[in-house]
């Protein structure tokens, strides 16, 4: 594989060097992925060049997207999912009703088995979310599910949620990852242990994980619903861009992915490549831990957000690839509030405020960064921006578990992440990001704490109304922004590059790498 990914590199060069005189596109193909061709066959192998392994293969443990982007949809599946528009679809269930405030009760499918030939069932469910929600496993993500009082069996195919209070948007974190089921038989198996290997009802069967190396999923040939188009899936981690833009050229690859902002020009050009795009729910931030001095001092916090010219950053280190955000939640996200204003570009009351904080000359300080180019970029700029008001920042780059599991666990001052909103609906953004109760692996990497705020999104759980559900947010987002935990960077946008004979591919505005469609030519 080391011969081959240096071929790759010869031959990005001697690529490069001839596109230098051609001319460079701006077309956005976001859309070709998805077109349908009668060339296209199915079988085969999909390689997808990854930056970054997983950390986990459980994902009642995972705290990431890129790793959920294994799994989700593929080897596991939820009561029910979102389709190409993200709207809420059947999938494990084929219908449910809400009997009540606290009870919402789901008829299940009765033709699914799971990889291990066990039946599909309600003692499945009750299994997969006993385990997720018991103390004993201390699951990171059950805080997610904490509303649930009880999963209840009514018969084999039909299941009862009994929650302890009113929780509106329980249907979309089902549809997440975290609502996936397992098979009962991993389950008894490895019991409060990381399951090391994945067991669902998915398209796609687990077959091995080589950590920092890759990850095979072969085609389900029992799978009850619309069977994968492709043979086997490899996940193999490139971390070297050029590496993993090369295989495309070579056809060692089909998907590479992430598409860095300074790439996407060659991809372009190449004439057996493309880029695609899509808007999706997510932003990139830069964070505060506000429990380690000085950021325990909101005027810290506000004059470092005043220090920074964001405008500047989104043209020259993202190229204008997402536009600016003006809170954690891109505008399509449900409970995204328009008229919150984000910190103006200001050093007078930057230098001011770090004056009145103590701090007059400034002070040194770590960013903590994963190794993305444009993530090291943006480091390196606000490390320039804030030498302005006496801040000397030294840039730590980390490879990016090892980055996730230090952030995680609050050893960090400042830090450069991106929330991937897997539901589109504000509280998985506000509660993971922002309550009290999800403080560290849940999300809250600030380590932020703010009663009103913590009772305002509680609030915003229980209220059926939307209009209301929308000012309850509306209120917390401005209290939080107020407290300046964070500084908000851009909303992200999906970017990978696709080779030219796959079609089908899409990436879900909650970043989910969506290939059950994917065949090739």
């Amino acid at each position: 594989m080391k011969v081959k990914q240096g071929i790759g590199r010869f031959f990005l060069v001697m690529l490069m060097a001839i596109i230098i005189t051609g001319c460079s596109t701006n077309k956005n193909v976001s859309t070709k992925g998805n077109e349908t061709s009668k060339a296209s066959k199915e079988g085969g192998t999909l390689v997808i060049a990854r930056l970054s392994d997983a950390e986990n293969l459980d994902h009642q443990f995972m705290s990431t997207i890129n790793a959920a982007s294994v799994t989700h949809r593929k080897i596991y599946e939820g009561l029910v999912g979102r389709d190409k528009n993200s709207e809420i679809q059947p999938l494990l269930a084929e219908r449910w009703k809400q009997l009540d405030d606290t009870t919402w009760e789901f008829y299940l499918r009765k033709d699914v088995k799971f990889h291990d030939g066990t039946s599909f069932n309600a003692n499945a469910v009750k299994a997969t979310f006993d385990r997720l929600l018991d103390p004993k496993v201390a699951s990171p993500r059950a805080v997610v599910f904490k509303m649930v009082k009880e999963v209840k069996v009514i018969d084999d195919y039909t299941v009862q949620f009994v929650l302890k209070e009113p929780f509106s948007p329980l249907l979309s974190i089902l549809a997440n990852h975290e609502g996936d089921i397992i098979s009962p038989k991993a389950i008894e198996k490895y019991g409060k242990k990381i399951i090391q290997v994945p067991d669902g009802t998915g398209p796609f069967v687990f077959k091995s994980w080589s950590p920092g190396k890759e990850i095979v999923l072969v085609k389900n040939e029992n799978y009850w619903g619309e069977k994968a188009k492709v043979d086997k899936v490899v996940f193999k981690v490139v971390p070297e861009e050029t590496t993993r833009v090369s295989m495309l050229e070579t056809g060692e690859a089909q998907i590479a992915e992430p598409l860095s902002v300074t790439m996407m020009d060659t991809v372009e050009a190449s004439s057996n490549s493309e880029v695609y795009r899509s808007e999706g729910y997510g932003t990139e931030y830069i964070g505060f831990n506000v429990t380690k001095k000085p950021f325990n001092d909101v005027r810290v916090r506000k004059a470092i957000a005043h220090a920074i010219e964001m405008d500047s950053i989104i043209k020259g280190v993202y190229n204008n690839v997402g536009k600016k955000a003006n809170s954690l939640m891109g505008s399509k996200v449900f409970g995204y509030s328009p008229d919150l204003k984000a910190y103006d570009y200001n050093l007078n009351e930057a230098k001011k405020l770090l004056a009145e904080a103590g701090y007059p000359n400034g002070f040194e300080t770590t960013l903590l960064t994963m190794d993305s180019k444009e993530r090291v970029n943006l480091a390196e700029v606000v490390q320039s921006q804030l030498k302005g008001i006496g801040i000397k920042v030294n840039v730590r780059v980390m490879e990016y578990g090892t980055f996730v599991q230090q952030v995680n666990k609050g050893d960090s001052e400042m830090f450069i992440l991106s929330w991937r909103n897997a539901t589109g609906d504000a509280d998985y953004n506000q509660y993971n990001l922002f309550h009290t109760a999800s403080q560290g692996p849940a999300g809250n990497t600030f380590f932020y704490s703010n009663k009103q705020v913590d009772g305002l999104i509680d609030a915003a759980r229980r209220e059926k109304d939307e209009q209301k559900r929308i000012t309850l947010y509306a209120e917390a987002q401005a209290l939080e922004m107020k407290d300046a935990p964070y500084i908000p960077v851009r909303v992200i946008e999906n970017v990978a590059a696709v080779a030219k004979n796959v079609k089908g591919f899409s990436i879900s505005p909650s970043g989910y790498l969506e290939i059950n469609d994917v065949s090739i030519k």
